[in-house]
């Protein structure tokens, strides 16, 4: 290793944290202080913390209950729903007849 390159290091280094959890490591600065340590983050005590300042949950909530309450819907509205969902379930039968005559339909276009 080179000479005078390498900060010194510090094998009782102190870190503290805001939770008032302290250990001994060692680093590169004589002392550390932080925010979250193992015995206060939420990953490790099992312990969720949200915090949710942009109303997402509130939001998404807000949208599940609105789409709930449209399926109670009724008069004109909940005929266009039933027949749009009977649309989509509703299978397409294809008879021989139509087969014949859109065979002919192309046949005559060439």
């Amino acid at each position: 290793m080179k000479k005078e390159i390498h900060p010194k290091y510090y094998p009782n280094c102190k870190v503290s944290c805001v939770c008032g959890n302290t250990f001994i490591t060692g680093s590169t600065e004589p002392e550390i202080k932080v925010e979250l340590c193992s015995a206060c983050h939420p990953f490790y005590t099992g312990k969720q913390k949200l915090v949710d300042t942009a109303r997402r949950v509130e939001k998404f909530e807000a949208k599940v209950k609105a789409k709930e309450a449209s399926k109670n819907v009724k008069g004109k509205k909940a005929k266009r729903i039933a027949r749009a969902e009977a649309r989509a379930k509703k299978e397409i039968t294809v008879k021989t007849k139509d087969i014949k005559k859109i065979a002919q339909v192309k046949l005559n276009k060439k």
